[in-house]
């Protein structure tokens, strides 16, 4: 796969991970995270974007990751790919295997955006 492609499948990819476009793209890191990242291992392989999202924060919370446990949360819940049980039931696991503080953490980060996505409807 050419350059061009992979840059379009990257972003094809990210836009389906994050559910907004990428304008620029610019630099080395960025253009390895799109043609890389998105556009190889996000697009690569059987997983759905939901499964690999699942464990990417399983990983986050764990490792105390806040600031992209937001981000990856945030575009799960405006994606509607995890009902609110579902949030609920992921930090109840999550809290007991990387730490109630962790899952502390992350049961903030889920409640405040169900509370803004029942507010939004």
């Amino acid at each position: 796969m050419n350059t061009e492609d992979r840059r379009e499948r990257g972003k094809a990819m990210m836009k389906q991970v994050y559910g907004w476009d990428i304008d620029q793209v610019e630099g080395s890191f960025v253009e390895s995270t799109v043609d890389h990242l998105f556009g190889e291992v996000w697009a690569s392989g059987s997983m759905s974007v939901r499964e690999r999202r699942l464990l990417l924060l399983g990983l986050l919370v764990g490792r105390d990751m806040d600031d992209v446990v937001g981000l990856q949360l945030d575009a799960a819940v405006r994606l509607d790919e995890f009902s609110e049980d579902e949030l609920r039931e992921m930090v109840m696991f999550l809290a007991h295997y990387a730490g109630w503080p962790s899952g502390a953490k992350f049961n903030q980060h889920v409640e405040t955006l169900v509370a803004r996505k029942k507010k939004d409807a």
